[in-house]
């Protein structure tokens, strides 16, 4: 088996120390730090993802892949800058002001990183405003809102129309989820997307950054 092959097995195990000590034996080895990225951590989120899809593994085991991911990338990060490896996108991700639950947004960042997205967490409890201004200042590519009460919902709203009073519709596509969200309350707010989970999540941000 390819060292290769064996990060992404001990990922999917949520083997932290081994995917660890096998990213470093492959930087030693000389692999790019790129190839280590995509052949090794990604593909292994990857196939998580897809599992976490079809509910053949469930939210602790996605954490722990995730955690075994993140003490990989750890290592890999000042090599990507050096070789110049660009994340396929930027996202913004928050849970709408006056809620506090995040724990969906936290599987989307993680299902969304594992895609080799660059996310940008702004955390509980964020003001319209802030998701706009930050995707201004980061260049993001998506801003994405997470709800899980139905009076929160409504800032949704507000933030598609903030994005419009800056002037960046045109540039930032805003992504919408959470228990109580639906495809219609998307389209009625003028949200260009809705995902009913992280792994669908993470696939239409590929998919809109590389549109």
């Amino acid at each position: 088996m390819s060292i290769l092959n064996e990060i992404s097995e001990n990922l999917q195990k949520g083997r932290a120390k081994a995917v660890k000590q096998l990213v470093q034996q492959a930087i030693d080895e000389g692999l790019p730090a790129g190839r280590i990225l995509d052949e090794g951590l990604l593909s292994g989120m990857s196939v998580i993802g897809e599992k976490f899809k079809r509910n053949e593994v469930f939210v602790p085991e996605v954490l722990v892949a995730a955690r075994a991911m993140n003490m990989g990338a750890q290592l890999l990060k000042p090599l990507l800058a050096e070789e110049g490896v660009k994340a396929a996108g930027k996202v913004r991700i928050g849970t709408v002001k006056g809620d506090l639950h995040d724990i969906g947004k936290n599987l989307v960042k993680m299902m969304m990183e594992g895609k080799g997205l660059e996310v940008i967490d702004l955390g509980t409890d964020v003001a319209p405003e802030t998701f706009v201004e930050t995707a201004i200042n980061e260049g993001c590519r998506i801003i994405c809102c997470s709800a899980l009460l139905t009076t929160t919902m409504g800032v949704m709203e507000e933030v598609v129309k903030k994005a419009e009073e800056a002037g960046i519709r045109d540039k930032v596509k805003i992504m919408v989820g959470g228990a109580p969200v639906t495809e219609s309350f998307a389209e009625k707010i003028g949200a260009d997307r809705y995902t009913p989970d992280a792994a669908s999540a993470a696939d239409c941000a590929v998919e809109l950054c590389r549109a």
